[in-house]
């Protein structure tokens, strides 16, 4: 039986030491549900201005890992050793527990897909929609962004109409930007 994201953070944060934690910690008490974690928490980051191209870069190395099929991401040592205080995650936990269990309501295991394939996909997805994220150009980093959370949480509840609903909103983003580029490029060859 499928346990809801909600109910996986809540009890994540049962299991936390009282000073803090690290996110080698987090991820690993997440295993397979980490990649999801992880997509949705730079997801975010990557709604605040300027951060967009960290993310878009950040972003490539779990969508990398998904599409090779790791079990679960391995991110640079220097953001996984990183101590997270206690209070803190308790304060995420609490705030982000009460908007899934809203979504957790809509959202449900559907459609079920082989796991493997989705996670290649998504992953392949979510690193085009990364690159998207490293254009300079002012509030272009919004969809992209609202995107990948839209991807990450479908593919942690396994939903698979929303994950079609989420890819082909990442279809028309990536359409978007590759119709921006090419009419900026045409127009940088008339001048």
């Amino acid at each position: 039986m499928r346990v809801p994201t909600s109910v996986v953070l809540e009890d994540l944060l049962h299991d936390a030491s009282k000073d803090s934690v690290t996110l080698n910690w987090i991820v690993d008490r997440l295993r397979a549900r980490s990649f999801g974690i992880v997509m949705l928490l730079i997801a975010l980051v990557g709604l605040l201005p300027g951060a967009s191209p960290f993310v878009g870069i950040l972003l490539a190395i779990p969508a990398i890992q998904m599409i090779l099929g790791r079990p679960a991401p391995v991110l640079p040592r220097i953001i996984t050793a990183r101590s997270i205080s206690t209070a803190r995650l308790a304060r995420l936990v609490k705030r982000v527990a009460p908007v899934l269990k809203r979504m957790e309501r809509v959202v449900r295991p559907r459609w079920r897909t082989p796991f493997v394939a989705t996670k290649r996909v998504v992953g392949l997805v979510i690193l085009l929609l990364g690159a998207t994220l490293l254009a300079p150009i002012p509030f272009s980093h919004i969809i992209p962004a609202l995107v990948i959370m839209l991807l990450a949480f479908a593919f942690l509840e396994e939903d698979g109409v929303l994950l079609c609903l989420a890819l082909s909103a990442a279809l028309i983003s990536l359409s978007v930007t590759v119709a921006t580029v090419w009419g900026t490029i045409e127009a940088s060859l008339l001048l």
